[in-house]
């Protein structure tokens, strides 16, 4: 039934199938771009740049988006489970081709009785404008206390669906494509009770179906609730106080059903999982796994064929700091920072742990470059959880943000709250910390923990989505130069999986080729727009667009058209790649 039939609050055409054809255009809105004010001097202007072409504007009250993840603070428990946080998931979740938005919602503490809070859906009306349709449109008995929201079509059906992970089980968003989810876990036998953190959709078997990845803790309950104290005071036990609990890997069967694999393919047990994120790392055409622990090593898997993986971490050179230390690792990201053809990988750390870099020599093999990039003049003063990379200021190269905020009440060097980071991309060479004029969002203190970056308003710039602890959500509007170009493209898979996670995209440009991939996870507990973007700086020319799928089909095209979205079906092919 179509969806504005069900419910009149929808207004618009929803498009329930792409039409197959192989290459579709769709103009988009070119939204008008404010001035920069000038910015506030900082002390160390050696790592800060004025941001002359980049402003982000605060548009919560105007959106109607009203969220506050509930922590269960006030019960005073003091426990590690409330300092985690939630995320958001950008999806386009009734297939109108606007972003709607979905939080974790969380949880709190009935004396020691752990329950949950609902999720939030805010569905996209018109520019900076959203209804919260969660009453009618979750249909889901959120009991468990929840963290993290990943978006992907994992039955292949043309419609979103979510996975919600968190402190008791997972929920497994169905979406119905009528407007409404409902919760098929038990019959997708998505049986982890764990406490899940984040999850990364891919598919790790190349059979054309999505499969996951599931992040876990460590071993809290009230029955392991030790005290701990800060600066004299109880507050909330670091870690390393709790053992950790193995991750799990899950294949679907294309069915809607998937199948605990853990131990067939090699997954290690020592982990405390908090970020995660699923891409190509060694270019071999399968997708690997790279895991950011808090306290132990990070693991990277690669993909030895049919999802078959080798832990890698420390012989890769990215288990931990330049020295092999393991450090307190929370958000993760992939990119090609240095424009060199290969992924590499960006960790936010704990406080006095500079935030990791690790450039790719191609291979599987990494480079510690934190301080040759200036990642280290941040001097190790953030707690750094949601980050996303991607080209904020239109100028050809991937810049990164981080959202900050401790995990302590009395932290003994730092403050609790913290400002965001924007840290510029200066061509691949180094990254510079832009400052913020007093009032602006990011030069204002949070307890930054979730974040999800997507074209919200669809004037070809980046915008961002916050979640924090004890504070409400905020949605961020990117004004990138007016006047700059911009490509995006959004792939569907036919052979391959219909988000094809996995995918390869470059854009070939008279100053060298800019890699693209569509990965899944990232961020921390988080999910952000899946289309590739691009920015083009004023007067390079764009020559070709290559994509390579999952299933191993490569297409090899003329320029895109600037400022738009093209829509790409992957061409029909008789045999799968082994």
């Amino acid at each position: 039934m179509p969806l504005q039939k069900r419910n009149p609050l929808h207004k618009r055409k929803p498009l329930s199938r792409i039409p197959a054809i192989f290459l579709l255009t769709i103009a988009a809105c070119l939204g008008c771009h404010k001035t920069q004010a000038p910015a506030k001097k900082e002390e160390n202007k050696a790592t800060a740049v004025q941001p002359e072409k980049i402003l982000f504007l605060d548009k919560t009250k105007k959106s109607g988006v009203s969220f506050q993840f509930t922590s269960g603070r006030q019960a005073d428990h003091n426990s590690i489970l409330e300092w985690l946080g939630g995320g958001v998931a950008i999806l386009d979740y009734d297939n109108d081709r606007q972003p709607d938005l979905l939080f974790a919602g969380g949880g709190d503490f009935h004396d020691k009785k752990i329950v949950g809070a609902a999720c939030q859906l805010f569905r996209h009306q018109d520019s900076w404008s959203y209804q919260n349709v969660s009453s009618w449109a979750l249909r889901v008995d959120f009991s468990h206390y929840n963290h993290g929201c990943q978006a992907a079509d994992y039955d292949n059906d043309g419609f979103t669906d979510v996975l919600v992970t968190g402190y008791g089980g997972l929920i497994l968003l169905h979406n119905q494509g009528d407007g409404t989810f409902v919760e098929t876990q038990r019959e997708s036998r998505l049986d982890d009770a764990s406490w899940s953190t984040s999850a990364a959709w891919a598919d790790f078997n190349a059979d054309g179906n999505l499969d996951v990845y599931i992040a876990h803790y460590v071993n809290w309950s009230f029955e392991n609730h030790p005290l701990c104290k800060g600066f004299g005071k109880p507050d909330v036990c670091p870690p390393k106080r709790f053992d950790p609990l193995p991750d799990t890997l899950y294949f679907s069967n294309g069915a809607g059903e998937f199948q605990d694999v853990s131990e067939a393919v090699g997954l290690r047990k020592d982990g405390k999982g908090l970020g995660v994120v699923a891409a190509d790392l060694d270019q071999d055409q399968d997708i690997d796994i790279y895991v950011a622990n808090d306290t132990t090593d990070n693991f990277l898997y690669l993909n030895e064929g049919d999802g078959v993986f080798k832990e890698v971490g420390v012989v890769a050179g990215v288990s931990g700091d330049d020295v092999g230390i393991a450090n307190g690792s929370m958000g993760v990201d992939v990119c090609d920072f240095n424009q060199d053809g290969q992924l590499d990988l960006w960790v936010a750390n704990y406080a006095e742990e500079p935030f990791a870099l690790y450039r790719s020599f191609g291979g599987g093999q990494f480079q510690h470059v934190s301080k040759s990039t200036g990642i280290n003049a941040l001097n190790g003063l953030f707690v750094g959880f949601g980050t996303a990379f991607a080209d904020f200021d239109l100028d050809g190269d991937q810049d990164v943000v981080v959202a900050n905020g401790h995990v302590m009440k009395y932290p003994p060097t730092t403050n609790m709250e913290q400002i965001p980071l924007l840290l510029r991309n200066d061509n691949g060479r180094r990254f510079e910390r832009a400052v913020f004029e007093e009032g602006n969002y990011f030069a204002r203190a949070h307890l930054g923990r979730g974040l999800a970056a997507a074209d919200l308003d669809h004037d070809g710039d980046i915008d961002l989505v916050v979640s924090h602890l004890h504070e409400p959500a905020a949605l961020l509007s990117n004004g990138a130069p007016a006047g700059g170009q911009w490509f995006r493209v959004r792939l569907i898979g036919r052979s391959s999986n219909r988000d094809a996670v996995g995918a390869k995209l470059v854009l070939h440009t008279s100053l060298g080729d800019q890699l693209r991939t569509v990965k899944g996870g990232g961020s921390y507990l988080s999910q952000s727009d899946l289309r590739a973007h691009w920015g083009v700086a004023q007067g390079v020319v764009v020559s070709g667009l290559t994509v390579t799928w999952p299933s191993g089909v490569q297409q090899k095209l003329d320029p895109p058209s600037r400022n738009t979205t093209t829509i790409l079906l992957e061409p029909r092919r008789n045999a799968r790649r082994k």
